[in-house]
């Protein structure tokens, strides 16, 4: 085993965001301080926290956070609440069917960019029969707003959809990137007729990923290439979240929705017990703080924990 598959398999042990990591001294309630240890197994959750308007909620402490494994009570040992930057990947549908919304997708996806953490590294894989990177050869990852405007431009729509291979790959690429955090944005209509790999393959990848994942549906009622169940599939897996806007400028907000949601995440981990059931662990997190009432935690539900990572196998 080479040394990055070997690091992968330390870093990546089953379907949700669990790793092999710790912080350097006691826990405190930023990102400073991360190291790498094999002694030590975390679940680390990326949550979303809203009010009942639906408002996006800062501010909140380690102790405003109940996080449940198999019904069992978690001491949280890890948590952060600052703008951490992400690793960041914009799947953009070019199949035929999406050529009336073209303009829209494109100020949508620059809009997404320039309201994004200027730390973030983020690359664009544009899709339609087959999966093309948007940006330079030799470029993994930009920050620069007008290559990767550029890079969303490179596509043109045509063809079918392969938007199943366009996941793989995203996942694939995100674990190239640096950032602890991971997400996708999926801009598509959600159907699906040119993929190499099966829808199951897919969702498996998803489910064994730390990646969130954020998806934006685009069809007219009548579309038959549409599909939004397999898209609010994909975000509730992953903990991300799924959107239907009705025009141009819904879309725009919803970029810039998602955009500040990954902004104001948190953080939060704890070490799971290797007797606390299967390998299949069932999570529940809950938030209450003072004076904010009806606040809704969105993150994760589940993951596997992988023995041979933690402790059993060889």
């Amino acid at each position: 085993m080479n040394r990055r598959a070997a690091m992968r398999r330390l870093l990546l042990t089953g379907a949700g965001s669990v790793f092999s990591r710790a912080l350097a001294g006691s826990p405190r309630d930023d990102t400073q301080g991360f190291v790498i240890r094999s002694d030590v197994r975390l679940v680390l959750l990326d949550v979303s926290v809203k009010d009942r308007a639906g408002g996006f909620v800062a501010g909140l402490t380690r102790d405003d956070f109940r996080v449940d494994e198999n019904g069992i009570s978690q001491p949280i040992t890890v948590f952060a609440n600052g703008d951490v930057p992400v690793t960041v990947g914009l799947l953009v549908d070019n199949s035929r069917s999406m050529m009336p919304k073209r303009n829209e997708v494109l100020v949508a996806a620059t809009t997404f960019i320039q309201e994004s953490n200027p730390r973030d590294e983020v690359f664009v894989l544009n899709f339609n029969d087959t999966v093309k990177r948007g940006l330079p050869d030799g470029v993994l990852f930009s920050g620069n707003v007008k290559q990767l405007r550029a890079a969303i431009e490179r596509g043109f729509p045509e063809g079918r959809t392969a938007l199943n291979d366009a996941v793989v790959d995203g996942l694939e690429q995100l674990e190239k990137g640096r950032r602890d955090k991971k997400t996708l944005v999926l801009i598509s209509d959600g159907g699906d007729n040119a993929s190499r790999n099966t829808r199951r393959r897919m969702l498996t990848d998803v489910e064994r990923s730390i990646a969130t994942i954020y998806t934006v549906g685009l069809f007219d009622t009548e579309d038959p290439d549409r599909d939004p169940g397999i898209l609010k599939k994909l975000a509730r897996i992953s903990g991300g979240e799924a959107f239907f806007p009705v025009d141009a400028a819904g879309l725009i907000e919803v970029c810039r929705g998602i955009a500040q949601d990954i902004r104001t995440r948190y953080t939060v981990g704890y070490v799971p017990e290797a007797n606390n059931g299967g390998p299949v662990r069932h999570i529940h997190v809950r938030v209450s703080a003072p004076g904010r009432p009806a606040l809704v935690a969105r993150t994760r539900r589940s993951y596997i924990y992988d023995e041979a990572v933690n402790g059993k196998g060889g």
